[in-house]
């Protein structure tokens, strides 16, 4: 395996464990101690923490090294009201028709995983490109959120299958409706969400 091959490979794999939940917010993220549960070196570990950095998904403190980002209840707050503003951001600019997904591929994956590709599709209908290089960059800091959602939010399920079925339709003012009520409720529950983050409690699927 080539040294490219190498750095992609560690890359990969970090960025799952923290997409995973592997490490609660605020662990510090040893290059040397990683790069022997990698079976790589400490460069390409160190390169990948860097990229995951550029990518909101771990900080550099200085003099502190590497951590996952902590994580309190306005910051959730926040990263939530901006999941909904930049998707009302989406809706009102997407183009006359909108391609809907097959319902199979909509099925497929985690409570997590499928409200990402949810949220993906809508903004990449948007005349905008920035929107779906934002809702891209924003779901991934938001996919060990929502992997604990469901064990705070009881009917998570029940929720996604209705902002899926409101997507195959085209209803756009349902959508947003829908939209606005998700991110509301998970904004007034910011503060059990995060504490069961930090439990590490069992995810959702």
């Amino acid at each position: 395996m080539n040294s490219g091959q190498t750095a992609e490979r560690v890359l990969e794999v970090l960025k799952a464990r923290i997409l995973g939940r592997e490490f609660r917010p605020g662990e510090r993220l040893d290059p040397a101690h990683l790069a022997s549960t990698l079976a790589a070196s400490v460069t390409p570990v160190r390169d990948a923490l860097h990229l995951l950095t550029g990518e909101g998904l771990v900080e550099n403190r200085p003099g502190g090294g590497f951590h996952l980002p902590s994580l309190d209840e306005p910051a959730l707050r926040d990263r939530y009201e901006w999941a909904a503003e930049l998707l009302m951001l989406a809706l009102r600019n997407r183009g006359h028709t909108m391609k809907p997904p097959c319902p199979v591929e909509l099925a497929n994956g985690s409570i997590a995983n499928r409200i990402a590709d949810l949220f993906q599709l809508i903004a990449g209908n948007s005349r905008n490109g920035e929107h779906g290089r934002a809702v891209e960059r924003l779901n991934a800091r938001l996919h060990a959120v929502r992997l604990a959602e469901p064990g705070v939010l009881a009917d998570a399920r029940e929720e996604l299958a209705e902002l899926e079925e409101a997507i195959l339709s085209g209803a756009r003012d349902r959508m947003r409706r829908l939209l606005q009520t998700y991110h509301r409720r998970r904004v007034r529950a910011a503060a059990e969400i995060v504490r069961a983050l930090y439990r590490g409690e069992p995810t959702g699927h």
